[in-house]
């Protein structure tokens, strides 16, 4: 999900059908991204409930990455690594108001997407796509960091998580929108019940897909679809349908529902015809969310810890690539896990910049037994590291912090469209503030 994993997609594509690709017209490209999904949620990455049939069909069909990893262990600052193809620090996700804090883009935020920085729909767009974002923006909700400002054709979806209900009082609740006015707003128009986690959102993303990819075909364009669903990040939600249907609760009704909506676009692909000439690509923002409760939270397998630690359970994500007749069926790696031990985390922030923890995936995937600093292994590998990390911090150009400031004022009171539903806020005065980043 950072460069280098925007840098595969692009070198898969390009060099898929050497000396053909050129003459015939560019691939559709479907970027399937859940939110706070974890590395172990899917059966074919050992999820005992089996309940991804879709999703590990995906994985036979294409090539499963069980190495795959996102570039930040949180949501906002992961998105614009996946859409800019550049490290948080880089593109300006991040936050100096505290070392190595975990900063994203909630209500007050005042900062969002610099508009230095170049997007992929904003690339593909000079080659003829037209795109289109479904679900969760997250990169920023004032109108100048909107998807529609960044190369977006079409969206769907809402700019923040769907935390609430609200009064709208002292916090709005967040607003819904389509392309650049909203239509609602979380737990109003678009209902998401708190008590049974009922809720039509996901149904509705779908549809959204469906109609896009519809629309393109029948137009015979060469499309970009963003499909972001953000049911699997508590609160949880499900529709009807799917509720109650899981071993695993109602985190497992709101990943059935997904799988099966991976199903049906996958499906409708192949109805089309077009699936032969539409590169799908299905991941995570980060690992799931350990911290919100065994009944709102997802498995990151083998692997320690989940979203916001850096952590193999934070960092690596489940991946599936796939493109019928271009990346061969059932192609990837098996990975044989470590065993469970407990011991080397801790609730306190350290300083490990002189003596970094250094783990030996090979042996240790699950990150349970750090190199002791006294032998001749860890001695070697800080040799070998030491270097690369002083050029990069030689070299590295930061971007200007994005999450440093936090403004009452900024947030959703009165987004475009209020007026036609009568659906705007008083906005409060402006009274910004260093924002305060405790995790």
């Amino acid at each position: 999900m950072s460069g280098r994993a925007l840098t595969f997609l692009c070198a898969l594509i390009c060099i898929s059908q050497p000396g053909r690709l050129a003459a015939a017209s560019p691939p559709n490209v479907i970027i399937m991204l859940m939110d706070d999904m974890g590395w172990g949620d899917l059966g074919v990455l050992g999820q005992p409930s089996k309940e991804t049939p879709n999703l590990d069909a995906m994985a036979a069909q294409g090539m499963l990455l069980p190495n795959f990893y996102t570039a930040n262990p949180l949501c906002s600052p992961s998105r614009a690594a996946l859409l800019t193809g550049r490290l948080p620090v880089r593109n300006g996700f991040y936050t100096t108001n505290g070392h190595a804090r975990n900063a994203y883009t909630p209500q007050e935020i005042v900062g969002g997407i610099s508009q230095d920085e170049i997007l992929l729909p904003l690339m593909l767009k000079k080659k003829g796509y037209v795109s289109k974002i479904v679900g969760k923006w997250h990169l920023g909700h004032r109108a100048q960091y909107l998807p529609l400002k960044n190369g977006f054709d079409e969206w769907f979806g809402a700019p923040n998580c769907h935390f609430g209900p609200y009064n709208n009082s002292g916090r709005p609740n967040i607003p819904v929108y389509h392309n650049s006015e909203m239509v609602g707003r979380y737990y109003e128009e678009f209902s998401i019940n708190r008590k049974t986690g009922e809720s039509n959102l996901t149904q509705i993303y779908l549809q959204e897909g469906l109609d896009f990819i519809n629309q393109q075909s029948l137009a015979q364009r060469p499309f970009f679809l963003y499909w972001a669903p953000d049911a699997t990040h508590a609160p949880v939600y499900a529709s009807r349908r799917f509720l109650g249907k899981s071993q695993r609760g109602r985190y497992g009704d709101a990943v059935m529902e997904l799988d099966n909506s991976v199903g049906q676009i996958l499906s409708r692909l192949r109805t089309l015809g077009i699936e032969n000439s539409t590169f799908v690509f299905f991941t995570s923002d980060n690992g799931a969310a350990l911290m919100s409760g065994p009944s709102e939270s997802g498995s990151n397998g083998p692997f320690l810890c989940g979203k916001e630690t850096t952590y193999e359970g934070g960092m690596r994500e489940p991946a599936i690539a796939w493109w019928p007749g271009h990346i061969t069926a059932g192609t990837g790696v098996n990975f044989c896990p470590g065993q469970e031990v407990a011991g080397v985390t801790t609730h306190e922030q350290k300083e490990h910049t002189l003596q970094p923890l250094i783990f030996h995936l090979g042996r240790d995937p699950g990150e349970k037994f750090p190199i002791s600093v006294l032998t001749k292994e860890y001695q070697d590998v800080l040799s070998r590291i030491s270097p690369i990390v002083d050029h990069h911090k030689k070299t590295l150009v930061a971007g200007i912090p994005q999450l440093n400031m936090c403004d009452v004022a900024v947030m959703n009171w009165a987004p475009a469209g209020c007026e036609k539903l009568g659906k705007c806020l008083k906005v409060p005065t402006s009274s910004p503030w260093k924002c305060k980043w405790p995790h």
